[in-house]
C-alpha cells in the first residue's frame, strides 16, 4: 500500500470511487447526480490537498484535507475518505486516517474536525473514535439516508496539538 499525493491524472481512477459512494447516498451529503467535473472541483480542486492510496498500482482509496473554517478557525482541518467498495476491510481508511493526521500535523493544523458523519455509518464511527476522534455533537435527523430515513449525523474531533 502506498499514500502518494494525487495529481489530475489520478482524477480517472478516482472518479469511479467517488461516483460510487456519492450515488449510493448512504455515506456522503453530496448529490447522488453529481457530475465528473463538478467531482473533480469538490475532490480534487477545492481542497488543500488530496491524496491517493494505491495498491498493487491501482487507486483504491483517496482522501482530501482542507481547512475547516477560515480566520480564528483555520488551525482545524477537515478530512473526507473515500475507499472502493472491492478494497473495503483492507485497512485502507485506517492508514489514510493515520496518514491525514501525520500530513496535518506537518500542514501545521492542530485538530480535526469532521463535520458530518453519518450515524448510520457504524464502521467509520467505530473507526474514527478507535483512531482517537470524539463525538462532540450530535445533530438530529440530518441525514437522510436512502433506505433507513431520517438519522443523525455527528460532528466528530481530534485535537492533535501539543
Amino acid at each position: 500500500m502506498q499514500i502518494r499525493q494525487a495529481t489530475t491524472a489520478d482524477w480517472e481512477a478516482i472518479w469511479p470511487i467517488f461516483h460510487e459512494i456519492a450515488k449510493a447516498s448512504e455515506t456522503y451529503g453530496y448529490d447522488p447526480v453529481t457530475t465528473k467535473d463538478e467531482a473533480q472541483q469538490i475532490w480534487l480542486s477545492a481542497p488543500r490537498i488530496t491524496y491517493v492510496c494505491v495498491v498493487d498500482g491501482e487507486v483504491l482509496g483517496t482522501y482530501y484535507l482542507k481547512t475547516n473554517q477560515a480566520g480564528p478557525g483555520d488551525h482545524v482541518c477537515n478530512c473526507g475518505y473515500m475507499v472502493s467498495a472491492k478494497a473495503r476491510g483492507l485497512g485502507l481508511a485506517t492508514a489514510m486516517c493515520q496518514h491525514s493526521q501525520l500530513i496535518a500535523i506537518e500542514l501545521g493544523y492542530q485538530a480535526m474536525q469532521f463535520n458530518f458523519v453519518a450515524a448510520s455509518n457504524e464502521g467509520a464511527v467505530r473507526l474514527w473514535h478507535k483512531l482517537g476522534f470524539e463525538t462532540v455533537g450530535r445533530l438530529p435527523k440530518a441525514f437522510n439516508h436512502p433506505r433507513l430515513g431520517l438519522v443523525d449525523a455527528l460532528v466528530m474531533y481530534r485535537w492533535l496539538g501539543d
